[in-house]
């Protein structure tokens, strides 16, 4: 498939799709006439690129975890027990379950100053 059609059946603009190749995430190979063309693999690929940016991850994160695998996200959803069959993955979502972590204590403890502050600020304006 070209990659208008990629883009229509993901969703993902070729600006991005573009953009995923030049980071090494889709490597389509080339007609002739110098067009791209994308296999059916790529489809599953793209959500599996999209799928990682929305927990975070970097390009390069996404391309050390991807790697060469052949992923099949048919049948994915995040509620979903999928598991995906490239170990290079599991390091990464240990890290970024720590990042995640990470900024929920940063945010609870802002949170706590923050209903302390407005306590004492009522209090003194209650006075």
């Amino acid at each position: 498939m070209n990659i208008g059609e990629l883009s229509r059946r993901t969703g993902v603009s070729i600006r991005s799709l573009r953009y995923y190749e030049t980071k090494h995430l889709l490597s389509p190979q080339r007609r002739e006439n110098g067009y791209r063309f994308y296999d059916e693999s790529a489809v599953e690929r793209v959500k599996a690129i999209q799928f990682y940016l929305k927990l975070g991850l970097t390009t390069t994160e996404i391309a050390a975890a991807l790697g060469d695998c052949d992923l099949d996200m048919s049948s994915f959803s995040p509620e979903s027990n999928y598991l995906y069959e490239c170990p290079e993955e599991l390091a990464l979502y240990r890290k970024r379950l720590a990042e995640v972590e990470e900024q929920i204590e940063a945010l609870e403890r802002v949170r706590m100053y923050l209903k302390r502050s407005l306590s004492k600020a009522q209090e003194t304006v209650s006075i």
